[in-house]
């Protein structure tokens, strides 16, 4: 089984240690449920490096709703097994004293990217996302760290902190792995009970194609009426000229 080390010394003994035998080092941040998206982005680290940390830590400062944490699932010993079996080489995992000491104070947030798309209705998100990534990074410094696709906006926001913050880590993006009825794999799927993730894809993909034809409707709203403004500016500049 994984070796499991929860405190940031010995987080950063193992990680010197194989640095003494020239070994290249990848991070696996995770908040754990871990599935079979979560093991591509180790198997895709082995690839990369030599060695792999994956982290689970269910970081409290990026939920909007406590009562949303509270429901997040917790598995941490299957999570150890599916990492075991992925093949990676440590598991980090905090409590979070250890991830937010009492006195902790700062936080980071990048401007612009997170005041759009998600982080418009999730007030306090990505402050949370990029606070702990940025902790996380820097706990470790590993050589690669690897985050899914899946996420994009989140993706993006941690490129830009790791750019802007001078973090000498390679952000690498990982392709999306989906269930067999096309839902993209995550944690949160648990929530759709055994056997009805379907139902989940349909409502998902009802939503989506509700919003695509609302967007659509008021785009050829939009272009009718500047159709219409093009037009009466040029039956005003007729009638002016003459």
């Amino acid at each position: 089984m994984i070796e499991i080390v929860r405190d940031i010394a010995a987080l950063r003994a193992a990680i010197r240690a194989w640095r003494g035998k020239g070994l290249k080092v990848a991070l696996v941040p995770t908040m754990g449920a871990l599935h079979a998206g979560h093991a591509s982005l180790v198997t895709r680290a082995l690839t990369k490096t030599d060695r792999v940390v994956a982290t689970v830590f269910v970081n409290p400062t990026q939920f909007n709703s406590a009562t949303d944490l509270a429901a997040y699932p917790r598995t941490e010993s299957s999570d150890a097994a599916t990492l075991t079996k992925a093949g990676a080489h440590l598991l980090f995992a905090p409590d979070a004293a250890t991830m937010y000491p009492p006195g902790h104070a700062t936080t980071v947030t990048v401007a612009g990217l997170t005041d759009v798309l998600c982080g418009a209705h999730r007030p306090g998100h990505f402050t949370g996302v990029a606070t702990i990534v940025t902790k996380l990074l820097l706990q470790a410094l590993p050589d690669i760290a690897v985050f899914g696709e899946k996420d994009y906006q989140q993706l993006l926001v941690i490129r830009r902190l790791a750019a802007d913050l001078d973090i000498p880590v390679v952000i690498d993006g990982a392709p999306t792995r989906r269930e067999a009825d096309g839902l993209a794999m995550s944690s949160r799927n648990a929530h759709c009970y055994a056997g009805r993730t379907q139902d989940c894809a349909d409502a998902l993909c009802r939503d989506l194609k509700g919003r695509i034809g609302d967007y659509r409707w008021r785009a050829s709203c939009s272009r009718a009426w500047r159709r219409a403004c093009a037009s009466r500016s040029r039956w005003i500049r007729h009638n002016r000229l003459h």
